[in-house]
């Protein structure tokens, strides 16, 4: 591992982190550390090239104190990423339903890298919400389900 990444397992780690990365993008990696050990690799892998602009930090799911955010950001599916700049939760358009997070895994460490470069001009610009960069083949393809439909 080329560095190694911060876990958080309380709200207020979360909050503080939110709160205190300025001018740079947040990356939140939403599970469990035996799941994602892909995405966890390439996570490693990237943040040294992006750590220019970005900052990047895992949040464990099972923690009890984590699980408002959890809830607040619907992650049922894992891994699930979520960006913020300056406090603010950034979106991606990756045209699936759901542009509030990244689902699943990223397929090669310059995926990673395009996506939040992306995030970052887009948010300099203003930005709320941008357009994925990366090819249509290989962004993770899944069923979102509705309870109580």
């Amino acid at each position: 591992m080329d560095c190694l990444l911060k876990t958080l397992t309380k709200k207020e780690e979360i909050d503080r982190i939110i709160r205190d990365t300025i001018d740079k993008v947040l990356v939140l990696r939403f599970g469990r550390e035996k799941d994602c050990l892909h995405l966890d690799d390439i996570l490693n892998k990237s943040a040294r090239d992006v750590s220019k602009f970005a900052e990047v930090a895992l949040v464990d799911v099972d923690s009890e104190e984590v699980q408002v955010y959890v809830k607040y950001f619907d992650i049922t599916f894992l891994p699930s990423t979520v960006f913020f700049f300056n406090a603010h939760h950034m979106k991606l358009d990756s045209g699936t339903a759901d542009h509030t997070k990244w689902v699943g895994e990223f397929h090669e460490k310059q995926d990673l890298i395009d996506v939040v470069e992306v995030i970052f001009r887009g948010a300099m610009k203003g930005k709320m919400i941008v357009h994925c960069p990366i090819p249509q083949e290989r962004i993770p393809k899944y069923q979102l389900l509705y309870k109580d439909m």
